[in-house]
């Protein structure tokens, strides 16, 4: 068998292939030469990479730097005989572990649902004989037999077609089937939606028949090609990821350089080694945010499950964050920024252009002139055009009851005939009404030469109502109808339908004046239909479709279009003032995606249009540049996708990819945040995705990135609180080492007030509701560290605070009863802890005062902090944990000191968001 490039089948006639494939169209192969291709190219299904073991997800989830301080602080704490504490961080890292694992398990399917796109049997000829084998068992050469809902088992050169059109939405993105052709001929540099002679696998046969030869099997299919994509992009560390990782290796070091420095000062000054050891461990494990991964895991869950209320399930932990970083979102068109369902958008019928409303195929909609509503019984060429649209068609609009026992409807059929039938209902005209009215007695198919669809229908028991709608005096002729390209049905009219409902001659006039607004109805990218009808006695009889197709009465002309989601606009604009560029990429005709931009107001002032075509003749370094200035990509492959993405996150762009379809899987996988469509969306486009839209709703990523950004400020909060109390606590035991030869907190008081404060009050924390104007803030620069500037005003400002007014409790506390030493480190303790207790309200904003978004507002704050209280006191207070803390109850005098200290700290964060904002104003 002679080789040829698989990329230029398309390039050679069906008798050529053939040859090549040492087949034949009539008989295909014998069953020895099947057998024996088999077992040269193997089975025709899709390879799969080996999934990760469980210990390779495991470690996967254990080897963060701030997860490996853990466990070391764990097991240090164990050998020192402090278990509750060692057994606490362990269950906070085992449980983040589990979580971690149980989410990636199922991460992993993407091959496994392109596996379900292909045929699971095919109708071939073998030995000149049709049967029926197995998918995975055709090889290059056999002869594939296809028929209307079939999916194509593999990549095939079509050799007959009849009338025969492919719903290719899902790899190519294009929205309406395609008119596949066996007798052209294309070029070698044809676009992969411009194959009219191509069949693949994975497609879905909507109309009519064909035959094929097998050209390519398995990995080498266009979906083998995209399964390799996906196996060779890496997924990449999400920003959160990245900050959490750099912060934890940061304060870890940090905190470990303290901490022994804490040590070697304690010995040196002459306190007991062991003591200080102890001393230096405890604060080491204070220093290390072990309550960090349970916040964050905590609060990606719960953001989880508010984005599950907002129709955006999350399939990744640390994915839900991401979004909320976005700078770009590339969007497909088809289901995504339009409806996927074609509809007719505009009527022209002898010099008027109808516009009509309405959403998908619900029947519902209003005509009109000029903006001005109109009722078409003033209008019989409208009406005509309309009702010879749904008679002259093949689709059936069915009603059906949602899980709302509300009507909705549903269309069986070509998604352009569906359009007709939809517009026609608008106008009052049921297809099942006219069919039973006026049956079919005799059809001539449509054809990719003759480009219409010729239908003959005679009279019988038509309603006086109906006669009257559809303005013309039949008595007893049969009625012929004809729909198709509208140059090819004018060609065979000889006269028009005025708009009153006369005919009249066409003169050549009028024929221009109906292509021009042919013309201006494409320009719009919509698609065209033209209408024409005649009278005859008697069922004509006909050897040729020459002899029906003559004299005819042009009507109109329908444009139609897969229009946008209404929503879209708006939530558009959202993403804008949230400084998010939206990008359209989409494998549809550059006219009809560049004019869904403009509708949707996607296209900036001075922005491009480029195509696939222009793609390939550039540099990766002037792709770089384009995408800077290009709002609209059309006729794009999969790797044209992933050449963009990648572009943008070379630019520092943070990309959110949202698809649909089998072609938009690789590219999904490769951007930051992948967003797939629940509902038209194709499994491995949800399986390749972060994230999956349960209502296909544009709106609904929008209000996901604004769920990302609560999700990433309450988590920044939680960590202003932590690193602000955590360095007062090193600093309080520093100076006291350095100044008093005694640390000021024993060890096991560093312990349970680490407990107290990154407990309940750091994850109430994660529960703030959205602050206002967060959609009105610009993306985070991808580079912002997690502590950025402001923070670290603060963290200084209140590590001075919180250390100093410890310190001062502690000073006085040993002045006061100078030989009672547990009496200052009660003082010391009490006032550090309800200290960062209340310093908890103020970090619940890092912008807006503590008294605007009311102090009360965060119900669970104010359980943690009663709670947190207790707990403080209850070993402040309860005789038998005295002796374990080391504490001694304080009097009324004493907490006279402490209540104004322990404000302190929080009226200092309070001017500091005064001065900073009023700065920043």
């Amino acid at each position: 068998m002679t080789d040829s490039n698989p990329a230029t089948w398309h390039a050679y006639s069906s008798s050529e292939v053939a040859q090549k494939l040492e087949t034949t169209k009539e008989k295909g192969l014998s069953f020895e030469e099947a057998a024996q291709r088999l077992e040269e190219y193997g089975r025709n299904e899709l390879a799969e990479a080996p999934p990760p073991t469980f210990l390779e997800m495991l470690w996967d989830q254990l080897k963060s730097f701030v997860v490996i301080m853990l466990i070391i602080a764990s097991i240090v704490s164990a050998l020192l005989g402090d278990y509750i504490e060692a057994a606490a961080i362990m269950t906070i890292v085992v449980l983040n572990a589990v979580l971690g694992v149980v989410q990636e398990r199922n991460a992993q399917n993407a091959l496994a649902a392109l596996k379900k796109l292909a045929a699971p049997d095919a109708n071939v000829l073998r030995a000149g004989s049709r049967q029926s084998v197995r998918a995975y068992d055709l090889v290059p050469g056999d002869i594939v037999l296809l028929e209307a809902g079939n999916y194509i088992p593999a990549d095939l050169r079509l050799v007959e077609t009849m009338n025969l059109r492919v719903e290719e939405a899902a790899l190519t993105g294009e929205s309406v089937p395609v008119q596949k052709d066996a007798s052209i001929t294309l070029a070698e540099g044809a676009g992969l939606g411009d194959l009219k002679n191509m069949g693949f696998m994975g497609t879905l046969i909507s109309y009519g028949r064909g035959k094929g030869i097998v050209v390519n099997t398995g990995m080498k299919t266009q979906i083998g090609r995209i399964a390799e994509l996906l196996n060779s992009v890496e997924e990449e560390p999400t920003p959160l990821q990245r900050r959490l990782e750099q912060l934890g290796r940061t304060l870890g070091i940090g905190a470990m350089v303290i901490c022994v420095f804490v040590f070697l000062l304690g010995w040196f000054q002459g306190n007991d080694p062991l003591e200080m050891f102890i001393v230096a461990v405890s604060l080491a494990i204070a220093a290390v945010p072990e309550g960090l991964p349970a916040v964050v895991t905590i609060s990606l869950a719960l953001g989880m499950r508010q984005m599950i209320r907002r129709h955006a399930l999350i399939r990744r932990l640390a994915s839900v964050e991401t979004l909320g970083s976005a700078t770009v979102i590339c969007s497909d068109k088809t289901g995504t920024l339009t409806q996927n369902q074609m509809m007719v958008t505009r009527v022209y019928t002898d010099g008027h252009f109808f516009s009509v409303t309405g959403r998908g195929y619900a029947p519902n909609g209003e005509f009109s002139l000029a903006q001005d509503a109109v009722n078409l019984s003033d209008y019989p060429a409208a009406r005509t055009a309309l009702w010879i649209s749904a008679l002259n068609n093949d689709a059936v609009l069915e009603e059906i009851q949602n899980h709302e026992a509300k009507s909705d409807f549903r269309m069986v059929g070509d998604p352009t005939e569906g359009a007709l039938v939809v517009a026609a209902a608008k106008a009052g005209f049921w297809a099942n009404d006219l069919n039973r009215s006026y049956p079919r007695v005799a059809e001539i198919p449509f054809d990719s030469v003759r480009k219409r669809m010729v239908t003959i229908h005679t009279e019988e028991d038509a309603t006086p109502e109906l006669r009257n709608l559809i303005h013309l005096d039949i008595n007893g002729q049969h009625i012929i109808t004809v729909k198709g390209a509208p140059d090819m049905v004018l060609d065979l009219c000889t006269h028009y339908l005025s708009a009153q409902g006369v005919q009249v001659p066409l003169t050549p006039e009028k024929r221009v004046e109906i292509l021009e607004a042919n013309d201006t109805m494409a320009q719009d990218a919509l698609r065209v239909l033209g209408m024409a009808f005649r009278l005859t006695m008697g069922q004509p009889a006909w050897e040729s479709p020459e002899q029906v197709e003559h004299s005819m009465v042009f009507v109109g002309l329908t444009g139609m279009i897969d229009p946008p989601r209404p929503e879209v606009p708006p939530a558009l604009e959202i993403a804008r003032k949230a400084g998010i560029r939206t990008i359209l990429i989409t494998g549809d005709y550059a006219n009809t995606a560049r004019a869904i931009a403009a509708e949707i107001g996607l296209i900036r002032e001075g922005h491009l249009t480029l195509t696939g075509a222009e793609l390939n003749g550039m540099s990766d370094e002037e792709l770089r540049q384009q995408v800077k200035v290009t709002d609209v990509f059309a006729r794009v492959s999969p790797e044209h996708k992933l050449r963009i993405v990648d572009a943008l996150q070379t630019n520092g762009e943070v990309v959110a990819m949202t698809g649909d379809g089998v072609n938009d899987a690789p590219s999904i996988k490769k951007s930051d945040i992948g967003v797939a469509m629940g509902i038209t969306g194709t499994d491995v486009a949800k399986e390749s995705a972060d994230m999956v839209l349960t209502d296909d709703n544009y709106a609904s990523i929008v209000s996901a990135v604004e769920e990302g950004r609560v999700i990433y400020s309450n988590i920044r909060k939680f960590v202003y609180f932590l690193l602000s109390c955590n360095l007062a606590e090193i600093a309080v035991i520093f100076l006291s080492t350095l100044f008093y030869r005694a640390s000021a907190l024993t060890a096991i008081q560093l312990l349970w007030l680490n407990l107290v404060t990154d407990g309940a009050p750091a994850l109430a924390l994660g529960t703030e509701k959205a602050e206002p104007g967060i959609m009105n803030r610009p993306p985070r620069p991808p580079s912002e560290p997690i502590i950025n500037r402001f923070m670290q005003v603060g963290i200084v400002v209140q590590t001075i605070a919180i250390t100093a007014v410890t310190l001062i409790a502690y000073i006085l506390g040993r002045q006061l009863h100078p030989s009672e030493p547990q009496f200052a480190e009660t003082m010391a303790f009490v006032t550090l802890s309800l200290s960062e207790l209340a310093r908890a309200f103020t970090a619940r904003s890092e912008h807006i005062p503590v008294l605007k978004i009311g102090i009360f507002s965060n119900r669970n704050m104010n359980l943690a902090f009663l709670s947190s209280v207790i707990l403080v006191l209850v070993v402040v207070y309860v005789p038998f944990l005295q002796k374990i803390f080391n504490t001694t109850p304080l009097g009324l005098d004493n907490w006279e000191v402490v209540l104004p200290l322990l404000l302190i700290p929080s009226i200092a964060a309070e001017a500091v968001k005064y001065f900073v904002v009023r700065r920043g104003k």
